[in-house]
């Protein structure tokens, strides 16, 4: 884990003039991490006096096939993750173009790597479960709908946490989570659910298709799913013509957790259209893939007030203890 670690260690050092200790505690350092953002947070929007704050830096397993290691979380408050529900059942009718949405049949892989589903005792899907708590807990206090979900280079796992982390909200009956492809460059969630390709943003985009025709409940996990559709010769222009805005607007009127699965920071542009639209950004790093200088410049790429977390993929020396909330400093 140093080798990520390092990477925030020498951002707090950088940023306090002060040196580095030569033995990074992860512990530690999320707990800076945290407080920076909460500061950072705080500057420019003050919390409900009756709330309880829960910024966190969340570090987790995505080593999702089979991996025996328990994921850790950073957070703060002044519980542990058995909390009280912290919303309430929406009281309109649904609106009636879910009616129109194609309803689809997920047959999955014995070793699926959506274990939010195909494996929900294991302790990867327990981790995507407290996850999805601490979001809750934390848009208590913040506009948090729409949560970007990116990293610093392809093959660290965001989209595997991204689909995961859908399920899990998912479970929550009462409250509509979309799943939104958002890397039209390379598409994988089709994928990951076993799907066949299909319509969907990119189709959309060209004025295609209409919304009803582009986004499709999956039987089983309880969600809404609209995947990129056929990648576009041209997808930064496509992303930036402005309808993207218009998109997010219609399906923020529907849902009430919108899931980007958003291109990596580095090197596209892409992210950055995503990302200016996004309440929230969670950062996903994988050990022994994920650099240094590359986790920097990711975490220096995106608005720091936006950060609401960090994961770690594919961790193996999470201990099972390794839970706990801390205060927010005064």
């Amino acid at each position: 884990m140093s080798r990520i670690f390092d990477a925030l260690q020498r951002s707090e050092a950088e940023k306090s003039g002060s040196k580095p200790s030569p033995v990074p505690d992860a512990t530690e350092l999320l707990r800076h991490a945290e407080r920076r953002a909460a500061s950072e947070y705080e500057a420019v929007a003050a919390p409900e006096p009756q709330a309880v704050p829960v910024e966190q830096h969340v570090s987790g397993n995505g080593h999702l096939a089979g991996s025996d290691a328990v994921p850790t979380s950073k957070g703060n408050g002044t519980h542990r993750a058995a909390a009280a529900p912290v919303e309430e059942p929406r009281p309109q009718p649904r609106p009636e173009i879910f009616d129109h949405f194609k309803t689809l049949k997920l047959a999955l892989p014995a070793q699926s790597r959506l274990v939010s589903v195909s494996d929900k005792d294991s302790p990867a899907a327990e981790a995507f479960r407290l996850l999805a708590v601490r979001l809750r807990h934390l848009r208590r206090d913040r506009p948090l709908q729409k949560l970007l979900v990116t990293s610093s280079i392809p093959q660290e796992g965001k989209s595997t946490c991204s689909a995961n982390l859908a399920c899990s909200l998912a479970l929550r009956a009462q409250q509509r989570t979309l799943l939104l492809e958002g890397d039209v460059r390379r598409p994988s969630l089709s994928q990951i659910f076993a799907l066949a390709p299909r319509p969907g943003i990119c189709e959309w985009l060209r004025e295609e298709r209409k919304l009803a025709d582009s986004i499709y409940f999956l039987e089983g996990p309880g969600l809404w799913f609209m995947p990129a559709g056929s990648s576009p010769s041209n997808p930064l222009e496509l992303l930036q013509s402005g309808k993207v805005t218009t998109l997010l607007d219609q399906l923020a009127e529907l849902f009430d957790w919108i899931i980007i699965d958003s291109p990596p920071v580095l090197p596209l542009a892409d992210t950055s259209v995503w990302s200016r639209l996004a309440d929230g950004i969670l950062l996903v790093a994988r050990q022994g893939v994920t650099e240094k200088r590359q986790l920097q410049r990711a975490m220096d790429a995106v608005e720091s007030q936006k950060l609401v977390g960090a994961l770690l993929n594919s961790s193996n020396s999470a201990p099972h203890t390794d839970y706990y909330y801390t205060p927010r400093p005064e």
